[in-house]
């Protein structure tokens, strides 16, 4: 009877002893995004930039496995982003929280990364200053200081005197506009005249009547997504800004090369955004990279700006494992991650330990027409510009 006991107990134990050798041989990374709705065009790059790089790199690193769970937040819902996060960190044991299609996402998550000291990952969610949140929140997207303050200040020396700005209604696009208007000003610049506009599915007609009506020199134009790039360059080429020679300025995403350019054609000719990537970046970083993003994703639209965030992030886990010998620590992986330095298709960029934010260039774009197709030419760089 004894030994029937025994046997049963050593069968039972059998079945969580290999369980955890699993678990100990894999690493699991949570990616919290909006996959679905309005603005999936946030979110769905990150599988994309995953994909590559694990098309690229593999899936082990350091003797582990790593997994890629997958959550949709929609990217405008905060309590499923905390949802998420909650069930990533307790049920499905990650090691790294990364995604955040908005800046909502984020600030919802910090408070969980901070009590479970889990590294969480930013790659696009961009409002200044979200990193003090948490220990533990680092970005590999950018800030809304590091393009706006100094676009506004090279638009300054540029010749633009008078300038109306007109940004999406909360706080990233607040923090736009502020910013902007901080560099514009500064560089001796004059603003005319600022809107508001609703976040979703805004009318841009009759804001930009009231940006005609001012006859400023440019606009400056933020929204956080590229159907309000559509929807207001449309806007303000029919209302005949650009042939009245009012210059468009705004925020990369604005002219994406898909789907913005393809639906506006030679309407967004020389439209000038700030950004931190490019397609058209001469660097061999890039090339490989784009090699890499049509082999993995060969029905998918152009890489943007957040398919290179992720890409980025995946090489600098890999590296932070590597580094630890595959022993994840949340501490340890900080530690390592607060002071990366890395070669990116974007230029090369490393993480400010004191804010745990991204410093990078910031490239000023101007579409224009290339053997026959539209393209963001870079037509200057703002070199090693650090986060606020």
């Amino acid at each position: 009877m004894k030994m029937k006991t025994l046997a049963c107990v050593v069968l039972a134990a059998l079945p969580f002893a290999s369980n955890l050798a699993h678990a100990q041989d894999t690493i699991k990374i949570g990616v919290i995004a909006a996959l679905t709705g309005p603005f999936a065009n946030t979110g769905k790059p990150f599988e994309d930039g995953i994909k590559t790089f694990l098309q690229q790199n593999g899936d082990k690193v350091a003797g582990k496995k790593i997994e890629i769970i997958y959550r949709d937040d929609g990217g405008t819902n905060a309590e499923l982003s905390k949802r998420a996060a909650q069930e990533l960190v307790s049920r499905d044991k990650v090691s790294f929280l990364v995604g955040f299609s908005l800046t909502p996402s984020a600030l919802a998550v910090a408070p969980i990364a901070t009590q479970a000291k889990m590294p969480m990952i930013v790659m696009n969610a961009v409002t200044t200053g979200i990193t003090s949140k948490s220990p533990y929140m680092l970005r590999t997207a950018m800030t809304m200081q590091q393009m706006t303050e100094p676009f506004g200040t090279w638009t300054a020396k540029n010749k633009v005197g008078k300038v109306y700005t007109l940004v999406s209604d909360y706080s990233t696009g607040i923090d736009a506009e502020a910013r902007f208007t901080k560099g514009f000003t500064a560089g001796g610049g004059k603003i005319v005249g600022s809107s508001r506009v609703p976040l979703a599915n805004p009318d841009y007609s009759p804001f930009i009547q009231r940006v005609k009506d001012e006859k400023p020199d440019a606009l400056f134009f933020f929204a956080p997504g590229a159907e309000d790039g559509i929807g207001v360059l449309k806007a303000f080429s029919d209302k005949g800004l650009d042939k009245a020679g009012v210059k468009f300025l705004g925020v990369g995403d604005m002219t994406s090369d898909s789907p913005t350019l393809e639906s506006l054609g030679e309407r967004a000719l020389g439209a000038i955004t700030v950004l931190n990537y490019s397609t058209a970046l001469d660097n061999e970083a890039n090339k490989t990279f784009l090699k890499a993003y049509a082999v993995a994703n060969p029905n998918r639209p152009p890489a943007t700006f957040v398919t290179v965030a992720a890409y980025d992030t995946m090489g600098m886990i890999y590296e932070t494992i590597r580094k630890l010998n595959g022993n994840v620590t949340g501490d340890a992986a900080m530690q390592v991650l607060s002071n990366m330095k890395w070669e990116s298709p974007r230029g090369p960029i490393s993480i400010d330990p004191a804010t745990r934010d991204i410093i990078q260039n910031m490239y000023i774009r101007e579409v224009k027409k290339v053997n026959g197709k539209l393209i963001n030419q870079p037509v200057g760089v703002l070199k090693d510009v650090m986060p606020n």
